[in-house]
């Protein structure tokens, strides 16, 4: 299996969640060993930014990088697309401190992603895998991780709300899967929380054409519901961008209650910090590895994450 890049350069505007304006993105092909890379423009220039787990600076509406000088937010729904639809080395140039959000969803990215093609590079690929079971735990929510051959993820939210109440979902991710069942989940909050934030300055970009808006009974957005479970199917995607901040893909199966961007990125800080007990390296054809037992995983307790072998 060799590694993969994008065949064309390709470009798009939108207007940005949290400044409300005009923000300019373009993806370029990149050469073998890149992986994901931003390039940031600013006044002086560009700064470059390979994700990293320790580089998720805020997590507060979407995933923010940055490195002290610098930084880009809301990169999760495109990290989410280029990891999906399998794709290992990009470049891309934001003109701003934001992505744009399209229409809060992976879907604009996977249809610019497909019109710039996929180019097969010539070295194998790297990754990192999932090599013994661990589960990490706050509060409550959970990330349970196992071996697998493959990108699994067994996702669960539940809110105390009548449209979205407990909502599962289990897929094994291709990129025909990703773009056909993920992709077009949008990203959904509530109307208090909305007011709020713009009262405050806050998620400016933010309107019924880029969200699910639900006040304390139903939808608000006219056209309703891409799917009946589109709030889970927007957190599993949520999930595939923010563990493609190890810039390498991660193979295995991922059980998942009520996690979002925070315990996301506590996660992937506590495997990268622990990789030589749970990580190994994958290089050209995967190994072939056994799901494992699919039981729920034992409660920890404690105010801290906690992350312990299953």
């Amino acid at each position: 299996m060799l590694q993969t890049t994008i065949h064309s350069t390709v470009r798009c505007t939108g207007t940005g969640l949290h400044s409300g304006k005009q923000v300019g993105l373009t993806l370029r092909p990149a050469t073998e060993d890149t992986g994901i890379l931003f390039s940031v423009r600013n006044g002086s220039g560009s700064v470059f930014l390979t994700p990293a787990p320790e580089l998720v600076v805020s997590t507060g509406l979407a995933t923010t990088l940055g490195n002290g000088s610098e930084s880009v937010s809301t990169v999760e729904h495109l990290m989410a697309a280029v990891r999906g639809m399998g794709i290992d080395n990009i470049l891309i140039d934001v003109d701003g401190r934001e992505l744009p959000i399209m229409d809060g969803s992976a879907a604009p990215f996977v249809y610019l992603l497909k019109q710039a093609g996929l180019r097969t590079l010539n070295k194998p690929r790297k990754a990192l895998a999932v090599k013994k079971p661990l589960l990490f735990e706050q509060d409550g929510k959970y990330i349970k991780a196992s071996p697998y051959d493959g990108l699994y993820v067994d996702y669960t939210i539940e809110f105390a709300h009548p449209v979205i109440g407990r909502q599962n979902l289990s897929l094994d991710i291709t990129p025909e899967r990703f773009a056909g069942e993920v992709a077009k989940a949008r990203t959904f909050g509530f109307l208090k929380e909305v007011e709020y934030l713009h009262a405050n300055g806050l998620a400016l970009g933010g309107t019924l054409d880029n969200a699910v808006v639900l006040d304390d009974y139903a939808v608000l957005n006219s056209e309703g519901l891409r799917y009946e479970d589109e709030f889970v199917r927007h957190k599993l995607l949520d999930f595939i961008g923010d563990i493609a901040v190890l810039n390498r893909p991660l193979l295995g199966r991922f059980e998942i209650f009520a996690s979002g961007h925070e315990l996301n990125n506590k996660f992937m800080r506590h495997l990268q910090t622990n990789a030589a007990d749970f990580l190994e390296d994958v290089t050209g054809t995967l190994p072939a590895k056994q799901p494992v037992d699919q039981k729920k995983p034992d409660r920890v307790g404690g105010l801290e994450p906690v992350a312990v072998p299953v």
